[in-house]
């Protein structure tokens, strides 16, 4: 089964392969980590996916800035891989237009293809966003949305949803004026639209036109809600890439997009010594045997040189941008998460944690202990370790609980902590750096108790659930992490995996316990 612990709650895009490394399935998410954990954690998955995951080795992720562009992304990389789990999706909905008739009184429908008269928007990367616009400009603008015009008022004109011009309430100048509103809303020229009904509304207000003005301001408001949502899939005719990089302990790790057309399509990971010329030398080898884009991003300024020997690769002039602000900028700061994310989140989090604990080392191996029962039943205890902030599934441990009977998980704790420590001393193995408790004060006096009649200084700490209290042994107050501290979300996928590895035992004890 693969591993979604080291995914980021990042939005992006997850590829599944299978043992030959081919991409068998392509999924867009909100959360990476939590979308590709119900792949393993769902019993009710339909008969497709459960031959998919079967057919899964592998994950590897690209993290996006939001969801829309994990849309982008899915809709490219499908196109590019054509996996074979992802050939009957319902690609049309997501990206379908949204048209403006030629009529004499135009309407605003959903186009899945660009075909009929009228004027096509789109294509829409976001289906619900999509149909957010052309609900808000058939509402914001009483448009109509009958084909041909009946002969008295409907019930949307009834609830001002329509300005009735089957009945002559609204002339074609007064309608087309709306229509040229609904144009630059679709054209994405909010801005200048905004600016006209503004000055529109003053002139109705100096005029003691005050209902006029008021509908018109209601309008703006909307528009500017609107403004706020609207996501069009980002045009461009040419292809760039974007480089960027973050040096560490003498090493360079870099990441590299490439971006087709406007929609990101591919990223590349590099690792390799540091000298002060690598990025010129990695421009060099890779642009050798790689295509050349007509743009290519970067973090810093570049040489000359280096630009003659991109044109004579493409025998067309190279751009080298290193942007200060605006898209540009925002893409490069999208690789510099994904490197962050991909080569750092691990080490990140346990520095974070040494840090917050303040421990003399870096908890290099930090093992975790949880109990479960059933109402004082089939009472087990579980010890999952993480190495180098990644659990390292090869030394967990599963107890089945022999000393204690009914509910008592002080005592459960200390059995299990007693157990393995004794092992691992009697055996001269490695101990941890770290020991946290699934539990209160109480489970932690019970855990230490154990280590010191061991004769073992191991650094320990328990975490209580209810409030996400941290207790270290010594402090008379529990440590109050903020919820958006690393050490704490490190301390709580650590403990959230014991209590996973602990309550699978236990159900299967149960399980074992029902078959005669």
């Amino acid at each position: 089964m693969f591993d979604t612990m080291n995914l980021p709650t990042d939005p992006g895009c997850y590829l599944f392969k299978d043992k030959n490394s081919k991409i068998i399935y392509v999924g867009k998410a909100k959360n990476l980590r939590k979308r590709v954990k119900s792949y393993v954690q769902k019993n009710d998955l339909d008969a497709k996916t459960q031959s998919l995951i079967k057919h899964v080795e592998s994950v590897e992720y690209i993290a996006t800035d939001n969801e829309v562009e994990a849309f982008i992304l899915e809709n490219t990389l499908v196109k590019k891989y054509q996996p074979k789990y992802n050939i009957d999706l319902k690609d049309a909905k997501s990206y379908a237009f949204i048209q403006l008739t030629d009529e004499e009184f135009p309407r605003v429908l959903l186009a899945r293809k660009k075909t009929g008269k009228g004027k096509f928007y789109g294509p829409f990367v976001s289906a619900q966003e999509r149909d957010y616009i052309l609900h808000f400009l058939r509402k914001t603008f009483a448009l109509k949305t009958c084909k041909k015009l009946p002969k008295k008022p409907c019930l949307r004109h009834h609830i001002n949803l329509c300005d009735a011009p089957c009945a002559g309430l609204v002339n074609k100048e007064d309608y087309n004026k709306k229509i040229a509103k609904v144009k630059l809303v679709l054209s994405g020229n909010a801005k200048k639209l905004l600016k006209q009904m503004q000055k529109e509304m003053k002139n109705h207000s100096e005029e003691s036109q005050f209902e006029r003005a008021l509908n018109i301001r209601d309008e703006i408001a909307a528009i500017e809600r609107l403004t706020e949502r609207q996501n069009m899939q980002r045009q461009k005719q040419y292809n760039e890439d974007i480089i960027n990089y973050k040096i560490k302990d003498e090493k360079v790790y870099l990441m590299l997009f490439n971006i087709h057309k406007g929609m990101l399509s591919n990223k590349n990971e590099y690792v390799f010594d540091y000298n002060d010329d690598f990025l010129e030398e990695f421009i060099i080898q890779y642009y050798s045997e790689s295509p050349i884009p007509k743009e290519i991003i970067v973090p810093k300024k570049m040489g000359e040189s280096i630009d003659s020997f991109l044109e004579t690769g493409k025998s067309k002039k190279v751009k080298i941008t290193k942007p200060q602000k605006g898209a540009k900028k925002q893409l490069l700061d999208l690789v510099e998460k994904n490197i962050e994310i991909a080569f750092f989140a691990d080490t990140d989090k346990v520095d974070a944690l040494k840090t917050k604990l303040k421990l003399q080392e870096t908890p290099v191996v930090i093992e975790c202990f949880d109990i479960s029962h059933l109402s004082g039943t089939s009472t087990v205890g579980s010890m999952v370790q993480f190495r180098n902030g990644k659990p390292d599934k090869d030394n967990y441990r599963r107890f089945r609980i022999r000393t204690v009977e009914g509910i008592d998980d002080f005592a459960a704790i200390a059995e299990v902590v007693r157990r393995r420590y004794t092992r691992l001393k009697n055996e001269n193995s490695e101990f941890p750096n770290l020991v946290i408790i699934d539990g209160g004060r109480g489970q932690l006096n019970f855990a230490l108790q154990e280590l010191e009649m061991l004769n073992l200084k191991i650094p320990i700490i328990s975490i209580a659930k209810q409030f996400e209290e941290v207790y270290i042994p010594g402090m008379i107050h529990s440590l109050r992490l903020a919820k958006t501290e690393k050490a704490l979300k490190f301390i709580q996928e650590i403990r959230d995996e014991a209590h996973r590895f602990a309550i699978k035992y236990n159900r299967l004890l149960r399980k074992k316990e029902l078959i005669p």
